[in-house]
């Protein structure tokens, strides 16, 4: 416990550090943490343990997911949920494919290249949606990068369930019935278990209104819902997304002053909830670093890194050009400056890390997958979330 505890303490010393240095040098937060996190690991200084599955699935997901849907107006949501859609749904599919074909030509067996494909279609620019904050980008624009990233995180999910089931069983055919039964399933299951936390939340808020409660009640729906999900085999992500919704639309993004929750309740739990993020957030990245930082990529190789780097990005690619331009002449036009946002800020991150280190033993090339992974990660953070500033300032989204 007092290992544990000094652990802790020390990580968020560090990560305190580099967020009071990062303002000071117009740093990205986020960004900073990772290269901090490979220089400690680096000079062999024992920070903190290492990422594992079952801490980012139980300490970090959780808040993360919940404090971006808590946020999300449902009206918003719902305007633009075609073309939402379709990149989260058509797109994660398209993405997970281009990527395992192509790791499949450089030599990868067919089954380890469908999980890879998978795990790495989940993106999470969270290292993005926070430089928007810091820079009071608002509108459509940040709307689109948190909604996609949601909803992408959830089918990225649910496909890399589906693609590692196919692959334990040996590439076994399954029925068409058999999968839309095991997709509805996790899918159904998710959205189920989330709606029940959150609307029960929502409920039981009736019988309170001491801000403290409030609070309580919501970090419950958050690590609740993800947790029984997982238990019973469906979506955690869409889970916790779910309730983040339902919570955020009916209680906390309400203006009303009879709500489900006190206008106390809301400021308090939003602010709460914005320190939760900013504390996974902190955690995570450094860890992410250190981790970066010890992986032997030698083992695996320059250029299956670079491979899997190069078409990582040229799937995105193909995902966001052809899947706007289907709704370039209607109310959903997504224009050209939204797209390289699109494109560029589809950052990957603790989702895919999770993903990857939850592979079984038995699967073949799992350490090259987890290795592989990590690199991906690593470029995305620090390559692309250092020079994002610089794209939306060409863009007009920041000044120059």
């Amino acid at each position: 416990m007092d290992e544990g505890l000094r652990q802790a303490v020390a990580v968020l010393a560090v990560a305190m550090m580099v967020a009071i240095a990062a303002r000071q040098i117009r740093l990205p937060y986020t960004v900073g943490l990772v290269i901090v996190g490979a220089v400690v690991a680096l000079s062999d200084a024992e920070l903190a343990p290492h990422l594992t599955h079952d801490l980012i699935f139980d300490l970090i997901l959780p808040p993360l997911l919940f404090e971006a849907a808590l946020t999300l107006s449902w009206r918003e949501l719902m305007r633009d949920s075609l073309p939402l859609l379709a990149l989260a749904g058509a797109g994660t599919l398209v993405s997970a494919v281009v990527v395992a074909t192509s790791m499949t030509a450089f030599g990868w067996p067919l089954l380890s290249a469908m999980v890879f494909g998978a795990l790495i279609a989940a993106t999470d620019p969270v290292a993005i949606i926070a430089m928007f904050k810091d820079n009071r980008i608002k509108g459509r624009m940040r709307l689109l990068v948190e909604s996609e990233s949601l909803l992408n995180d959830g089918a990225a999910a649910v496909l890399f369930v589906m693609a590692l089931a196919f692959a334990q069983s040996g590439g076994a055919e399954q029925s068409a019935a058999a999968t839309a039964m095991t997709l509805a399933k996790i899918v159904l299951g998710g959205v189920a278990v989330g709606a029940l936390f959150g609307g029960g939340a929502i409920l039981v808020s009736l019988r309170t209104s001491e801000h403290l409660v409030e609070a309580a009640l919501t970090t419950i729906a958050a690590f609740g819902s993800f947790l029984v999900a997982e238990y019973f085999h469906v979506s955690g992500v869409l889970a916790t997304v779910t309730a983040g919704l339902i919570m955020g639309n009916l209680g906390i993004l309400s203006e009303k002053e009879g709500g489900y929750i006190s206008l106390r309740g809301r400021e308090f739990v939003l602010s709460f909830w914005d320190f939760a993020a900013f504390l996974a957030n902190s955690v995570v990245f450094l860890l992410i670093g250190a981790d970066v930082a010890t992986i032997p990529f030698n083992r695996v190789g320059a250029i299956p890194v670079a491979v899997a780097i190069a078409t990582v990005l040229c799937a995105r690619a193909i995902t966001v050009y052809p899947i706007s331009s289907l709704f370039f002449f209607s109310r959903w036009k997504i224009s050209f400056r939204e797209q390289h946002v699109l494109w560029w800020g589809g950052l990957r991150g603790a989702l895919g890390l999770a993903l990857a280190l939850s592979l079984p033993d038995s699967l073949p090339m799992r350490d090259e997958i987890v290795a592989v992974t990590f690199a991906v990660v690593g470029f995305s953070i620090v390559v692309q979330g250092l020079t994002m500033p610089l794209l939306l300032r060409a863009l007009g989204f920041l000044p120059k």
